[in-house]
């Protein structure tokens, strides 16, 4: 099980967290007493959620300690559990008016029992709202994949990495199944890095961290520089020798 570093993770707060703006830009106004983040890692998410929202009830949950530890020591202000979706649902109210959930539930199989369970956590004319990294077609993805299954570390690994995100044509046809609200849209952001090492160190934080947790030290140097140089030949420098990073993500919101 993947092992969350949060200080890692906010390397790049900026760049992590502006996704949650925008997707907090299309909430309801209105009528919202008690919101909903759904993996709310060291608390950036929530506390545009509270930004947002500042006479209303926010609780941010989260299946890692490490995460939810960070949060509380950032926010001491604003309401933690530790909560592992969707299992940990049935310890939560179901009367929130707004679900949140932003670059999360990639980690969590079986969408098509985790989105419904997600909105059953909402009253009726709430607002399920999701971001979701659609980037594995990136050359990151392919290179760490190839890597991965290549012949030099195919035996390395006894877990590999699994997608559970779904098309979002599949997206669609789920929502539109428990609501008849229901809006997608998809955004690619344009990271400026300083280096092919910036694109390494934001994957160390997410993507890496399942292959790096089963490699000793002396392997992890091997596994990064491999992956390192194929990074400098997908990923050119500019001319002013910064690194053009794109992240496409996919957003959904649906009312109940």
């Amino acid at each position: 099980m993947t092992q969350w570093d949060s200080a890692l993770y906010l390397k790049y707060e900026q760049e992590r967290t502006q996704p949650s703006r925008d997707l907090a830009a299309r909430l309801p106004q209105k009528g919202v007493a008690r919101v909903l983040d759904v993996g709310c890692g060291p608390g950036n998410s929530t506390h545009v959620l509270r930004r947002h929202y500042p006479g209303a009830y926010v609780l941010g949950v989260d299946g890692s300690e490490d995460m939810v530890g960070r949060a509380r020591q950032t926010y001491p202000q604003e309401n933690w559990q530790v909560c592992k979706a969707p299992d940990g649902f049935r310890r939560l109210p179901h009367d929130f008016d707004v679900v949140f959930s932003n670059a999360c539930i990639q980690w969590i199989p079986s969408h098509h029992t985790l989105v419904p369970a997600m909105m059953e956590l909402i009253r009726p004319g709430g607002m399920l709202a999701v971001q979701v990294p659609m980037n594995f077609h990136e050359p990151v993805h392919r290179i760490i994949e190839a890597v991965v299954h290549s012949a030099k570390w195919n035996g390395s690994f006894s877990e590999k990495r699994i997608f559970h995100t779904l098309a979002p044509e599949e997206y669609y046809a789920l929502l539109s199944g428990i609501s008849s609200n229901v809006s997608l849209w998809q955004t690619t952001y344009y990271h400026i890095m300083d280096s092919v090492e910036d694109i390494l160190d934001w994957y160390r934080g997410t993507g890496l961290r399942p292959y790096l947790e089963q490699l000793g030290p002396d392997e992890k140097d091997s596994f990064e520089g491999d992956i390192r140089r194929l990074l400098g030949e997908s990923y050119p420098a500019q001319k002013n020798g910064k690194i053009i990073f794109r992240f496409p993500r996919f957003f959904f919101t649906a009312v109940k």
